[in-house]
């Protein structure tokens, strides 16, 4: 075999690697990224940060979990949007005694929609009770006013239905 049918070989083998290499490197940068649109929420200071491209572009006031219904810590990803939804008693002592409402009933805890972000039983949402918004309020959940939930469900929405959630101390 000569010098020049060996290093055609040799070409012809490393050939289709060179592209791959290529056309991967690039990718594996964007997937290390930081995702454009993330959430980030101070139980401490009861606030959730919506952080677009690295900057806080929003911050929003928000009711968390009380004493003995604490609010989940850690990393999360939002799930379902659920808009206008009913609310049905969780199977818990402390909603032993409730009914479940419709939507829009003003007294639906659960106000314009509600985001999943630990299934089954935690959501980001809107409360028929505002003023509980910076209070240690909820059964775990995060409660927002209705509009501000309604308006940050768009925005996760225009993200891709799907955003990081950092709930933290």
């Amino acid at each position: 075999m000569s010098a020049r049918s060996k290093w055609f070989g040799a070409l012809l083998a490393v050939g289709p690697i060179i592209p791959a290499v290529l056309w991967w490197s690039p990718l594996r940068r964007s997937a290390d990224a930081a995702p454009p649109l993330r959430l980030e929420v101070s139980l401490s200071s009861r606030e959730l940060k919506v952080i677009e491209d690295g900057q806080v572009a929003r911050t929003y006031g928000v009711a968390v979990g009380r004493p003995g219904h604490a609010t989940p810590k850690g990393s999360f990803k939002t799930g379902t949007i659920d808009w206008n939804p009913a609310w049905t008693p969780p199977d818990a002592d402390w909603a032993r005694n409730k009914k479940p409402q419709p939507p829009g009933a003003p007294s639906n805890p659960m106000q314009g929609v509600k985001i999943y972000f630990r299934a089954p039983a935690y959501y980001i949402h809107g409360t028929n009770n505002p003023n509980s918004i910076g209070e240690a309020a909820s059964h775990g959940c995060i409660r927002m006013t209705e509009d501000d939930a309604m308006s940050l469900a768009r925005l996760i929405e225009s993200a891709g239905g799907s955003v990081p959630l950092l709930i933290r101390s």
